[in-house]
């Protein structure tokens, strides 16, 4: 979900609507969610005022609008990797090298879903909830592959292993401007995942008994 600046089309009221999303998630992402203004929106999309208004009354509005587009977004993106990957293994890489498909971003900005449930952690703001939602999504879609991977009993503690260290990688990433670390953590962290496919139920552990990562 990108805008595309200063660009002036002709569009229904739908797209109108959908314009504004588009920009607004772009800035919220970019600035943050408290350092982002009607006026900055609008001027991305290039409409006046009263058009604004008409789809949208309040900041908090377009919030509830950016977080439900993308929650739709990832789960047709989870519904591709599935129908385009025959293994969960596989699609589980798929998740992990989100961290190198939006390297760039992510150095400079940060992880979009960490980064928003951090400022509204902070502001505590209503929509946290509903933001939280991302990872709920992730995380859940997470314990299904490592259960799909024979590993049903620890599916939600390997989903939130994997879940933590990619945060863990995005944030130390977008502090010291690291491509070469991204592509370090991705690789150890594909390797351990593959160590557990391999293991056919019987995953790597460590002398607690607990899944090493």
């Amino acid at each position: 979900m990108r805008a595309s600046a200063g660009r002036w089309v002709a569009v229904s009221g739908t797209a109108t609507r959908a314009l504004i999303v588009e920009a607004a998630d772009e800035l919220f992402y970019r600035h943050g969610y408290e350092h982002t203004s009607f006026a900055a929106i609008a001027g991305v999309v290039h409409i006046s005022r009263g058009n604004f208004y008409y789809h949208f009354k309040s900041k908090d509005d377009i919030l509830d609008a950016v977080i439900g587009a993308r929650i739709a977004c990832t789960q047709q993106m989870l519904r591709r990797w599935e129908a385009e990957e025959a293994g969960p293994a596989d699609r589980i890489c798929r998740f992990i090298e989100i961290l190198l498909t939006n390297r760039a971003d992510i150095q400079h900005y940060g992880c979009p879903v960490g980064a928003l449930t951090t400022e509204l952690a902070k502001l505590e703001h209503s929509s946290l909830a509903q933001a939280t939602g991302l990872f709920t999504l992730f995380r859940t879609w997470l314990r299904e592959q490592f259960a799909l991977l024979g590993y049903a009993a620890q599916a939600d503690e390997l989903a939130m292993r994997v879940l933590a260290v990619t945060q863990g990688v995005a944030t130390l990433a977008n502090a010291f401007q690291d491509e070469d670390f991204i592509r370090r953590e991705v690789r150890h962290l594909t390797d351990w995942l593959r160590a557990y496919a391999d293991g056919a139920g019987h995953g790597p552990r460590g002398k607690s008994g607990q899944a090493d990562a």
